[in-house]
């Protein structure tokens, strides 16, 4: 395992690299994230990798890489509900990095919405919220972003989702290579605006962006 001031210069270069310059206060959150994440992992399965460095490329850059597509796309200042947040990616990352941004992790097990809450008060989020309910049951206001990390196809996840994008809204699918079946079965009702091709630092995998929007 890398020493504290690597893995912060580290992850301070990378953020640099994908135009999502932190701070060093930033950083150090988002590191204290990945601590609270690890101390849980040995209790619940919030992830299935269990490496503090890959954590930080496989976590934290992965998620970096979508901050200035989402700021170019959406702008500064917006409401955005993260599906199966899970261990809180990219729900967290986002609430961390851009403070403007009202954050919603929503998740189907109780334990990982516990450990939303608790990354909030921990790490004085207080524009993170999580909520420990199906998205389709979800009680909240529409947001402008809704997004997803490996949650489920296109096709289910703005079917379960198009209830609580406000109009005028996007949909932000973060995927691994270009998923042109998933693209192929979505009705006449979503226009698919762009895939976005992200080079994550340290990343030999392939990541995308399925920026959708319903048809208008």
């Amino acid at each position: 395992m890398q020493p504290p001031e690597r893995r912060l210069s580290a992850l301070q270069q990378a953020a640099q690299q994908l135009g999502a310059a932190l701070g060093a206060d930033t950083a150090n959150r988002l590191l204290a994230y990945l601590d609270l994440l690890q101390r849980w992992n040995a209790t619940y399965n919030l992830t299935a990798v269990r490496d503090p460095d890959e954590m930080v490329v496989q976590h934290l850059f992965d998620c970096l890489a979508v901050i200035a597509p989402l700021k170019r796309q959406a702008g500064e200042v917006g409401q955005l509900l993260d599906v199966g947040s899970g261990g809180g990616l990219p729900g967290i990352v986002i609430a961390a990095v851009c403070p403007q941004w009202q954050v919603v992790c929503v998740d189907t097990v109780g334990k990982k919405a516990a450990f939303i809450r608790q990354a909030a008060a921990e790490l004085q989020l207080r524009n993170l919220q999580g909520e420990h309910a199906r998205v389709e049951q979800l009680q909240a206001a529409p947001f402008d972003v809704i997004t997803s990390r490996a949650f489920a196809s296109l096709a289910d996840f703005v079917h379960l989702t198009r209830p609580h994008l406000r109009s005028g809204g996007v949909w932000m699918a973060m995927k691994g290579k270009r998923p042109d079946a998933e693209i192929a079965e979505l009705d006449g009702s979503v226009e698919v605006l762009h895939v976005e091709h992200l080079d994550v630092p340290q990343l030999s995998a392939e990541r995308c962006i399925v920026w959708m929007r319903p048809h208008l």
